[in-house]
């Protein structure tokens, strides 16, 4: 899959942003394929211990001069209902930077956002539940 979307994304970004966990195997892919060597960190958590947050909780994130008139690409696994990613872009967004996002797995009929808020880049439309080799057994 990543394979996939090396084949679509241009090379000439300024950062790797890596949501956390789920974007840190095919950010790490990416980085090794494209020679992007600079990666960020974001942790976004939205509960609380059982309790759903409105809001995102940034547990890490750049500071705004590391993102400030770069040109970033943010990566995850999946576009589930779109919330972690859309509040990292906006985030960047508001520190000026141009972000793009790319995932493997987008799930559209999940997304809570309108069909026109979508990953920039995805490898596979899906609505299925997804277990990558990296997750944890359960």
């Amino acid at each position: 899959m990543v394979k996939k979307l090396l084949q679509e994304l241009p090379t000439d970004y300024d950062n790797i942003l890596v949501v956390t966990r789920g974007g840190m195997v095919p950010a790490c892919l990416i980085s090794e394929k494209t020679n992007i060597r600079n990666i960020l960190v974001a942790a976004v958590m939205f509960y609380n211990g059982e309790e759903r947050q409105k809001e995102p909780i940034f547990l890490q994130f750049p500071q705004d001069t590391q993102v400030h008139n770069r040109k970033i690409l943010v990566v995850d696994d999946v576009w589930d209902t779109g919330n972690t990613v859309m509040a990292v872009r906006e985030r960047l967004e508001r520190a000026g930077a141009n972000a793009e996002v790319a995932v493997l797995h987008f799930k559209p009929k999940n997304s809570h956002f309108p069909p026109t808020e979508k990953p920039d880049y995805f490898a596979e439309e899906t609505d299925a539940w997804i277990v990558y080799p990296w997750d944890p057994e359960r």
